[in-house]
């Protein structure tokens, strides 16, 4: 079975579920007059039955789930009523190891109970369920109902309804309309028996033994198979999360754009870990769809080649170095300038107050020129202890990481954790920062507990060039695509706007000085290229996004949920932009992968200043 280290979190938006074992005994058929499952179900997020007493609910069991903290088995009536709206199937959650088997007809007693995935405040839907069972064995080897076929002619296009604003914008109450809107007919299935046939994989599988894919190849589809996820107004509906009752170290290693040929089928659940999904009693088999990790064009010697790499909490403890030395060696060519973020501090996540990363450094280095590539040199600033968020101890920090073969570093004294950098003149017009590198107004309200932006101003043939390395803070807080409040809150991009005009004033004070001043701005800016976040980073054209000189399904960096998103992004300035004289890249060798080695894809562009 698989070993998931995920627990199930006991916390309910309408009533606080018990751990009970179940009771079975065997006994007659149910009565005519017993309460049913789609009774139950009802035609709304929430059982008019919830906190009530049911008894003899009668049902065959379809699948049994006996691992991790949410032991159980799902039920289905197989004598559904004409209402579409109402499911056929529910979990009956028995924390224990249930006894009855697959093919058991069965009458559960118990009480109704909306379980909320991560806790009524997480904001996700509710997963309808009978709890502190007595189950009652009728007879067994029944054969099962027949699997709902999910396919792309059956989800709706639209995704969720407009939430009601009495209520917050919840959409618990409103009438479940399958026909119309896929959360609910996904809710409309819930407990049931569905099946998938010949689905792409949209999303890798991970370590926890789950993977996501869709059941509308065509919808918003990128070059090597993914769905992009390109507005606010389109979460792509076809995608759907599978996870396996089987054993885990059995479950497919995909990528995106394979292929699970055949069924997959199992009963649809709902999870805080990637929504609507389907527990696979029957897997279908991996077909490869021969992806391969992408290269960038080599620099020529007149081109400034800039990129920014997120490589996820590096620490000297990881096995990771030679991994991603070889992808900035081969995959990115040795650009001349890389911004790394999350390189953590000498001990990683030990929290001793250590701050200095030049152990981390120097591995990544060594391992680099190891690699082939170039002694590159690097320059930092380390954070005031756990004040920028990230891993508690990691200190996790962005670096300039530069040819000195290509480039050269202007160092100016007097940079550190809490000194603000500024811009001077000097020359009588040519704008210079007071120290390099520093930080941008590290005090502001707007980083508390984030990393602070590193400016560095370095030369190029000649020719001054300014970079700003970012890490914006992460989504966190805000509520999922299914949440139960439409359309979904976004908390977190409230610092990510303070950020984003802290950004945009000091490339401004550049500007003001030289508004043909070269400058990057890039980083995880933990926001897509179409929010708000970045329009406010790219002000009134002071920087401008260079992701969207790619059509728009290559856009993307990461993949979350099986939908191909924005987060990392290269900014230029007006002068870099000009004429369109650069190349950019959207280097795909991690977010597309089972085994990755970081879950952002690297960005690079190739300028001409």
């Amino acid at each position: 079975m698989p070993s998931k280290s995920r627990t199930r979190l006991v916390a309910l938006s309408v009533a606080v579920v018990a751990s009970a074992t179940s009771a079975i005994v065997l006994t007659s058929p149910a009565h005519a007059d017993t309460v049913h499952i789609h009774d139950i179900q009802g035609t709304t997020r929430i059982s008019q039955y919830a906190n009530q007493q049911v008894t003899d609910v009668p049902g065959i069991v379809t699948a049994v789930r006996a691992y991790g903290s949410s032991k159980g088995f799902w039920l289905q009536d197989p004598n559904p009523d004409n209402d579409p709206a109402t499911s056929e199937g529910l979990f009956v959650f028995t924390s224990s190891t249930p006894t009855v088997a697959v093919g058991d007809s069965v009458t559960v007693s118990g009480t109704v109970s909306q379980y909320a995935p991560g806790g009524a405040a997480s904001g996700y839907q509710t997963v309808t369920e009978i709890t502190k069972p007595t189950v009652k064995v009728v007879s067994s080897g029944n054969k099962l109902p027949a699997p709902v076929v999910i396919d792309a002619k059956s989800v709706p296009a639209a995704y969720a309804p407009a939430g009601d604003p009495a209520a917050k914008n919840s959409i618990n109450a409103l009438p479940l309309q399958p026909s119309k809107y896929a959360l609910d007919y996904y809710k409309s299935l819930e407990g049931m028996r569905v099946q998938v046939s010949d689905a792409r994989v949209v999303g890798p599988s991970n370590a926890y033994a789950e993977m996501w894919v869709t059941v509308k190849p065509g919808e918003n589809p990128s070059p090597h198979g993914g769905t992009v996820y390109g507005s606010y107004d389109t979460p792509n509906t076809g995608r759907v999360q599978i996870q396996t009752l089987g054993d885990a170290a059995d479950f497919p290693q995909a990528n995106v754009g394979d292929t699970l040929a055949g069924t997959t089928t199992g009963p649809l659940d709902y999870n805080q870990f990637g929504g609507y999904t389907i527990v696979a009693n029957e897997l279908g088999t991996l077909k490869s769809g021969g992806l391969q990790r992408a290269t960038a064009k080599k620099q020529t010697p007149g081109e400034l080649s800039v990129a920014t790499y997120n490589v996820e909490n590096l620490d000297p403890s990881d096995n990771t170095f030679d991994e991603h030395a070889a992808a900035i060696v081969h995959n990115l060519q040795s650009p001349d300038i890389v911004s790394l973020e999350e390189i953590q501090d000498n001990n990683g996540a030990v929290d001793d107050g250590t701050v200095d990363a030049s152990v981390t450094m120097k591995k990544l280095t060594d391992a680099i020129v190891a690699a082939g590539g170039p002694k590159y040199d690097w320059r930092s600033i380390n954070p005031v202890n756990n004040q920028d968020g990230g891993e508690p101890g990691g200190n996790i920090r962005q670096v300039f990481l530069f040819n000195p073969e290509r480039v050269s570093f202007t160092d100016r004294a007097g940079g550190d954790s809490t000194t603000a950098v500024g811009v001077t003149k000097v020359n009588g017009n040519k704008p210079a920062l007071t120290v390099s590198p520093g930080r941008i107004n590290p005090t502001s309200a707007a980083w508390k507990t984030s990393r602070k932006p590193l400016a560095g101003e370095f030369s190029f043939r000649g020719r001054t060039v300014f970079v700003i390395a970012n890490h914006f803070a992460s989504k966190g807080g805000d509520f999922d695509l299914t949440s139960q409040y439409q359309p979904a809150p976004r908390s977190s991009e409230v610092q990510r706007h303070l950020q984003a005009a802290e950004v945009n004033t000091f490339v401004k004070d550049i500007l003001k000085i030289d508004k043909n001043a070269d400058v990057v701005t890039l980083g995880d800016m933990n926001d897509f290229e179409f929010s708000d976040t970045a329009k406010i980073l790219e002000g009134d054209g002071e920087l401008w996004s260079a992701i969207k000189s790619l059509p728009k399904n290559e856009r993307y960096t990461y993949n979350y949920n099986g939908n191909e998103q924005v987060l990392d992004q290269i900014l230029i300035s007006p002068a870099l932009k000009r004429g369109g004289n650069f190349e950019y890249e959207s280097v795909h060798i991690n977010s597309e992968f089972h085994d990755q080695i970081s879950d952002h894809d690297p960005q690079l562009i190739r300028l001409h200043p």
